[in-house]
């Protein structure tokens, strides 16, 4: 059987490290595959969940400068715009660190340095200090972001293709988790100890991290056959749908992240008579992150069942709704159903987030197709779909969380102008039309040349 000589009968690898990898093979996967698969998927959202509360911290600590750090707003905003930026930037070289140290021995790399931020945290964070001292710090924490990018290159090798929507779901809803989680911790510090004890927050990530390192360390593998193809940026650079699908990630994961950080901010700017202290906000800016984390593994779902553009189309459908309520809402200053409306987006986003992700292997799984088709060798042309669809599982992920700064400097420059998030709203509506003709026009419409199964 093709691929068991990589695995011993008790479907553990020898040396952690996995010569032989075929995952289509559906007695290889039966035997051995799936097993080890889960394995290195469970501890692969143990260490993104922690990345993505690392990198999510100062949406929270944030919350905890009070008076006495002279920082208003907008400063504010940038501060939680900072880290989402620098992790963005960092997911490209990331996604190529799997293939080139292996997954395994990139997971607890990446894991360790987790603890570079959560300590500078600690050591700074007091009354007094430097406002470029905090944005240096908040900037660190952007190593959280990258975590994503290479967990996702990695999962996606381990899973054949008719489960990846679940798993890279599954994989990365266990990751966006991270965001709620953090703030939950951050809301149960404000409430019992009070603001001016963040470092009890830090405290809270120190030894987690290193469980997750540990965990990565003993239990996960290595894929020779995941190699480093810098080639494959290149080709995918060139590639019209990987800036189609970036757009798109913009708009789901941009709007998820962007506005699981700047949420509590919003709230305590827009409705401070409700919100007069952390507290409050930190009540309500958890459950969005929370249930939007929650629905991505569904999102996977239906595009594997449904077809990941129908499922993205639709929900961008739903998206433009959701933004023209909130704007609605701002503009009638009714709490209710601006809450209702904001969690609505969350929830969508993240349903987007695993649509849009079950495209990128779609897509040049159906390129093979046609190659194949043409009469290229089916296994060369599977390898090709396999390079790409993991460079631009990176590349999306990168552009994605870049959609996360400009919704932060966008309420930057609408409570800057008019002290209300109106345009920032606006300019979200707009966006989510253009990402769902841009779906329909590309992948949906009945056209020649169209992707066929995307």
């Amino acid at each position: 059987m093709s691929g068991t000589t990589a695995v011993s009968r008790t479907g553990a690898p020898a040396r952690r490290r996995i010569e032989d990898w075929q995952p289509e093979d559906t007695a290889f996967w039966a035997e051995a595959g799936a097993r080890i698969a889960r394995r290195n998927l469970v501890y692969s959202v143990l260490s993104e969940h922690i990345g993505f509360s690392v990198w999510s911290l100062w949406s929270v600590l944030v919350l905890f400068l009070g008076p006495a750090y002279h920082i208003d707003a907008a400063g504010k905003f940038l501060l939680t715009a900072l880290p989402t930026a620098v992790g963005a930037v960092l997911r490209i070289p990331y996604t190529f660190a799997v293939a080139r140290f292996g997954g395994r021995n990139w997971t607890v790399a990446s894991a360790l340095l987790l603890l570079v931020p959560t300590v500078l945290a600690g050591l700074v964070l007091r009354p007094g200090v430097s406002y470029s001292t905090l944005l240096l710090v908040a900037a660190v924490a952007g190593v959280g972001g990258g975590n994503f990018a290479s967990s996702m290159a990695n999962i996606n090798a381990f899973y054949p293709e008719r489960l990846k929507g679940w798993a890279l779901g599954i994989n990365a809803g266990g990751g966006n988790i991270g965001v709620p989680v953090v703030q939950l911790i951050g809301l149960l510090v404000l409430a019992t100890a009070g603001a001016g004890h963040p470092r009890l927050l830090l405290l809270v990530y120190l030894p987690l991290i290193v469980l997750a390192a540990l965990g990565a360390a003993l239990r996960m593998d290595n894929l020779a056959t995941l190699k480093g193809d810098r080639s494959a940026l290149r080709e995918v650079l060139r590639e019209p749908h990987t800036w189609v699908v970036s757009t798109l990630y913009i708009g789901s994961f941009g709007s998820f992240i962007g506005f699981g950080f700047a949420f509590g901010q919003v709230l305590q700017v827009q409705f401070h008579e409700q919100f007069d202290t952390p507290v409050k906000a930190a009540y309500l800016t958890f459950l969005g992150p929370l249930l939007g984390s929650l629905i991505r593994p569904v999102g996977g779902r239906l595009a594997d069942r449904y077809g990941g553009a129908v499922v993205t189309c639709w929900t961008f459908v739903a998206m433009a709704a959701g933004a023209a309520v909130v704007l609605v809402a701002s503009r009638q200053h009714s709490l209710g159903l601006f809450l209702a409306g904001f969690v609505a987006l969350f929830v969508l986003s993240g349903l987007g987030n695993g649509s849009t992700y079950k495209m990128i292997p779609a897509v040049f799984r159906a390129r093979a197709a046609a190659a194949v088709a043409g009469g290229e060798d089916p296994a060369e042309a599977e390898r090709t779909a396999r390079r790409r669809s993991g460079a631009l599982i990176g590349l999306a992920g990168a552009i994605g969380a870049f959609g996360g700064v400009l919704v932060n400097m966008a309420f930057r420059q609408a409570f800057l102008t008019s002290h209300r998030g109106d345009g920032a709203y606006l300019a979200f509506l707009g966006y989510y039309a253009l990402c769902l003709v841009l779906t329909w026009a590309v992948y949906l419409r009945r056209r020649a040349g169209r992707p066929a199964g995307v």
